[in-house]
């Protein structure tokens, strides 16, 4: 699944994250946009984590990280993304990629 998720960051595809919520106790299915595959910089765990722009949160669009036990399926869409449309930090991505100013 790394390999596909990593592959969906250079080719600026959207990806549908299928995975088991411990808040809901049951799979949830999400259309993100891949960001990067690494250890959280806030959480106490450094595991390597799925890093995700959630377009579908119940809440509002936010960060999904997710450790890969979580992840039960991921699926490269067709649909593209635009890093523009959620980058507002100064980025220090774990996987190299080309996104222009976005890198």
């Amino acid at each position: 699944m790394e390999k596909q998720f990593v592959g969906a960051i250079h080719s600026l595809n959207k990806v549908r994250i299928t995975f088991h919520s411990k808040e809901d106790g049951a799979p949830l299915s999400r259309v993100c946009a891949p960001m990067d595959f690494g250890p959280s910089r806030r959480a106490h765990n450094k595991d390597d984590r799925f890093h995700s722009w959630d377009y579908e949160s119940d809440q509002k669009n936010h960060v999904l990280s997710l450790l890969p036990g979580q992840v039960l399926s991921i699926e490269v869409l067709d649909d593209k993304f635009d890093p523009a449309e959620f980058v507002t930090w100064q980025p220090h991505w774990f996987v190299a990629r080309n996104w222009g100013a976005y890198s």
